[in-house]
């Protein structure tokens, strides 16, 4: 009885941050998931290389919810601007661009520091996989840039 109880907590609570986030809700999910395991793979990097502070893992822990207050500050930034452009009649079909564009640039960020700390523990490397992440994280910054220049002219 516990044990469905607490599925039923569980779905209850996915379901509601998926309604109030929307699309953002599975990009968010993502990014928890991956700092969770580069959170985990730098501090096995750290205990590895006898390196391991709690300064350190705190500064880390800090670090990622800064991520997680880029996203949210990048989700207002669009509740603002289509606030402001419904108000002046304009329905602009972009829900959540800046969440999801902040949201994807820190996933490929952690993807790629995963990477490297995996390289750092002896993992065999993937280069491969390496350039392909820095090629869209160059994507991402490239699409970013366009859509400022766009709006700036």
């Amino acid at each position: 009885m516990k044990y469905m109880l607490c599925k039923t907590a569980a779905a209850a609570a996915l379901a509601s941050v998926a309604a109030y986030f929307g699309i953002l809700a599975a990009p968010v999910c993502i990014l928890l998931l991956v700092m969770l395991v580069d959170y985990i793979t730098g501090l096995t990097k750290a205990y590895l290389a006898a390196d391991l502070s709690s300064r350190t893992g705190i500064h880390g822990i800090l670090k990622k919810l800064s991520y997680m207050a880029m996203v949210v500050v990048g989700a207002v930034i669009d509740y603002l601007l289509e606030t402001a452009l419904q108000t002046a009649g304009v329905d602009l079909q972009l829900k959540m661009f800046f969440g999801m564009m902040v949201s994807v640039w820190l996933i490929i960020n952690e993807l790629i520091s995963i990477l490297e700390n995996l390289t750092a523990i002896g993992v065999p490397g993937f280069p491969a996989l390496t350039r392909l992440l820095s090629r869209l994280r160059q994507a991402v910054s490239t699409a970013v840039d366009e859509s400022d220049n766009k709006k700036e002219a």
